[in-house]
């Protein structure tokens, strides 16, 4: 009989041949280290971009400020007085000049802008001073909290800025008394508007020029002119380090209460259609929401921010002295929230 030999063949069961561990280990480390490596640059990108933004909110807070360069006796021979008050919620002392007028019974407040001093060196502000000395109104000119590093204040878009500009309404109601006015530039005017927000009584009528008011539009509008950055997350994450590095956050600026409030005093606003920081059209808005009949809009045609006496130096000085000097009365009040005419 004869014998056949059988070789078994491999089934579907049998176990497959696999690649020895010497192979598998090596594959298995590489791709670990890919991995660690796409993590670790993933971390590093993701570091730089949340830096980059907590440097755009810390730097907000802390603009460069240049030092006093003149007074205004050196600058225009007007005779003043060193003075200093504090905010209305005492938690700023601020320093400025006095400048008397003989017989003024009229006192303008200026209110200068982010970045800017007591000088506001894009607008003449001491030929200002000097022209309203000549129509008998006594000028105030003052530091916010933040200009002085010692004070240890930051840039709060208003929101501590507005109570220093009550303080110095305050510190002239009570020194000087008389009808009393802000002449307010760029966030100084957006200022202006907030401080009216807390008192509609004290503050006898207002002008406005560039108003730049710290809503979230305007912010990115002014970040997109440094770098073309999204606005998402752009703008939120900005927001969200700012009160974790300034310890005050920008929703607490009043902007839509002041977007839709008319105000009980006249305002003169004043805008460029080439100002790159404060679209006209937010001054426009502003404009339109404002029932007392003493109330104007000045929109200038390719003038650019804070530079808008530069445009028309003869016509702003006109304009803007004789809109305060038609103050001559109480102003009507027609503002209620719902826009419904009240009387004082």
């Amino acid at each position: 009989m004869s014998t056949t030999s059988y070789t078994p063949t491999p089934g579907a069961g049998a176990l497959q041949p696999t690649l020895p561990q010497t192979v598998i280990r090596p594959l298995l480390r590489r791709k670990t280290m890919i991995l660690s490596v796409l993590l670790a640059l993933l971390l590093i990108v993701s570091s730089m971009i949340l830096s980059f933004y907590a440097y755009v909110a810390w730097t907000l807070a802390r603009p460069h400020i240049d030092q006093l360069t003149s007074n205004p006796m050196k600058a225009s021979k007007l005779a003043y007085t060193n003075v200093t008050f504090p905010s209305l919620n005492g938690n700023s002392e601020l320093e400025g000049w006095f400048i008397p007028s003989a017989d003024a019974t009229k006192t303008v407040i200026f209110s200068h802008g982010y970045g800017g001093n007591r000088e506001e060196i894009w607008v003449p502000l001491y030929k200002l001073a000097s022209k309203l000395h000549e129509q008998k109104y006594n000028v105030l000119m003052f530091d916010y909290g933040y200009v002085k590093p010692y004070n240890n204040r930051l840039m709060t878009g208003g929101i501590q800025e507005s109570q220093e500009l009550l303080g110095a309404v305050d510190y002239v109601k009570k020194t000087t008394g008389g009808a009393i006015y802000i002449w307010g530039f760029s966030m100084g005017a957006g200022t202006a508007l907030q401080s009216a927000l807390q008192n509609n009584t004290d503050i006898a009528g207002m002008i406005l020029d560039s108003t730049f008011l710290l809503n979230p539009d305007t912010l990115y509008h002014n970040i997109v002119q440094i770098a073309q950055i999204p606005k998402y997350p752009s703008l939120p994450l900005i927001r969200f380090f700012f009160p974790i590095l300034n310890g005050v956050s920008l929703h607490e600026v009043p902007y839509q209460k002041v977007a839709s409030t008319s105000y009980s005093m006249p305002i003169f606003f004043i805008h460029g259609t080439a100002d790159k920081k404060a679209p006209y059209d937010l001054v426009e808005s502003l404009y339109k929401q404002q029932h007392n009949t003493g109330s104007e809009l000045w929109i200038l045609p390719q003038a650019e921010h804070e530079l808008l006496y530069r445009a028309e130096p003869r016509t702003y000085v006109n304009r803007t002295l004789s809109f305060l000097n038609s103050l001559g009365h109480p102003p009507i009040n027609v503002h209620t929230a719902s826009g419904i005419p009240s009387s004082l």
